[in-house]
């Protein structure tokens, strides 16, 4: 992909595709993501690492927390970058097919991104008479959203601290269905458990502006179960957790998400 000592629009694509996977702190020649993606595009990942960084400096989520980046972004960065955050619908899937096929058949696999581990592939399960296909525009869109959210809390359950990124969802505090431009922004993203998932997406539990978890008049109906106390009142009034560097979620979308379900203001 290569071409001389300048950077292509489609280098660019993938960095800007792996940008939102890695927290800033990551951006590191010794990170093993960077090293793995650095070898597919014919690049060092001395090189690699400080595009990140340049592409850093262009950040407005950074800037608001006094985070700044390398100096030193090329109008190509520049374009490039309001390009991909202005058409998140478009460059999102695009730039994820181009970064799958660096390293996997984009039609029967994917990849994650695991910090301090690598790029690893995933296959994808076959689908049946069962199941319905997504379009491959979502089904990419939604992977990547997966990787960006799992990612920026440390694969961990931002409740519990459950470790084991396999039984972690992605959680959309505004719906994915109803809100479009919000399906790809990782401060619309929460990374729970599959039961604490579960339960925010049907309204048992919310989180206030503090990010302090709520529980529902209905989930607090059900007490003193003792079920619903060790999974839920346990955790009542305790903050999400997110490491130092994280993008937090908005608590405009949270308050969306406690007026939707009629949580007490």
């Amino acid at each position: 992909m290569a071409a001389g000592n300048r950077w292509t629009r489609d280098q660019l694509l993938v960095v800007l595709n792996l940008y939102p996977k890695l927290r800033f702190g990551q951006f590191d020649k010794s990170q093993p993501v960077i090293i793995d993606l650095a070898k597919r595009i014919g690049r060092t990942p001395s090189a690699v690492a400080m595009k990140l960084s340049n592409l850093a400096s262009l950040d407005p989520v950074l800037k608001l927390r006094h985070i700044r980046g390398l100096e030193g972004a090329s109008e190509l960065d520049k374009s490039m970058w309001s390009e991909f955050h202005e058409n998140p619908a478009e460059l999102v899937p695009l730039s994820q097919e181009k970064f799958d096929a660096l390293f996997v058949n984009p039609e029967t696999e994917t990849t994650e991104v695991i910090p301090g581990i690598g790029i690893r592939k995933v296959t994808r399960p076959p689908s049946g008479d069962t199941e319905v296909t997504r379009p491959t525009k979502q089904r990419r869109g939604q992977d990547y959203f997966r990787e960006i959210v799992l990612n920026n809390y440390g694969n961990r359950c931002a409740l519990t601290g459950l470790p084991i990124r396999e039984l972690l969802i992605a959680s959309h505090i505004l719906p994915w269905r109803s809100h479009e431009a919000e399906r790809l922004n990782v401060r619309n993203g929460i990374a729970l458990n599959r039961l604490h998932d579960a339960a925010f997406d049907q309204g048992f539990i919310s989180f206030d502006d503090e990010l302090r978890m709520i529980l529902s008049a209905r989930l607090k109906s059900l007490l003193p179960s003792e079920e619903v106390k060790a999974s839920f009142e346990v955790h009542e009034g305790k903050s999400l957790g997110l490491p130092d560097d994280a993008c937090p979620p908005d608590t405009g979308f949270l308050a969306t998400h406690r007026k939707i379900f009629k949580f007490a203001a």
